[in-house]
């Protein structure tokens, strides 16, 4: 389940997402093979500085989509845990939140703007559950495409009549969705605690 706990806090900032301390780490908590998948992580993100935004999505999206679904009840042993990218290619496993988190700090990492993107909550109406994706804004006032682990064809929200957005939120703001546009914003996302406590935990990552 996705819940709102909504506290005030503010913005951590972020350096790269990738260092040797961090491989490291990763090899001795998880494994190997886990260290690996960080390293291909790192790559994925150095490799492709002429690649277009569109190029960036589906590399980004096919790469994260690779990771095995499980809910946070499987993974981390907690009804609601919203994993740092290095957690969950750590496990190799993940939940709707971890696939959208972690596309979304990748793409901005990777020079995609970061009000272009927002992470969006939804309610997935086929499985009747709730659902979280990353949307990606063209330009300003375009209908978004969506970027899903359900779903792996990176399509336009109008094409998504499976998917009934509720919020979106990204570092700058939290909005409420307003049929399948931009929506009203209605504050700062440093108000989603279990976001503050996700950036809290990639600041301590990056800091290694």
């Amino acid at each position: 389940m996705l819940a709102i706990a909504l506290l005030l806090g503010g913005v951590v900032a972020s350096d790269s997402l990738v260092s040797a301390a961090l491989i490291q780490w990763a090899k001795q908590t998880y494994g190997e093979l886990a260290a690996n998948r960080i390293v291909e992580w790192q790559n994925l993100m150095e490799t492709h500085p002429d690649a277009n935004e569109t190029e960036k999505l589906t590399l980004v999206n096919d790469f994260f989509n690779r990771l095995t679904y499980r809910s946070d009840l499987n993974i981390w042993g907690k009804e609601d845990y919203w994993a740092t990218p290095a957690e969950a290619l750590g496990r190799g496993q993940a939940d709707c939140e971890d696939y959208s988190i972690a596309k979304y700090f990748t793409l901005r990492e990777m020079g995609v703007p970061e009000e272009k993107m927002r992470i969006m909550y939804v309610k997935a109406l086929e499985l009747n559950q709730a659902h979280m994706v990353l949307t990606y804004y063209p330009e300003k006032g375009a209908i978004p495409l969506v970027l899903d682990n359900l779903n792996g064809q990176i399509l336009s929200a109008d094409k998504r009549g499976d998917l009934a957005p509720v919020y979106s939120f990204n570092a700058e703001g939290l909005w409420l969705a307003k049929s399948r546009g931009r929506g009203e914003k209605v504050g700062s996302s440093s108000r989603i605690s279990l976001w503050q406590d996700l950036k809290a935990r990639m600041a301590r990552e990056t800091a290694q």
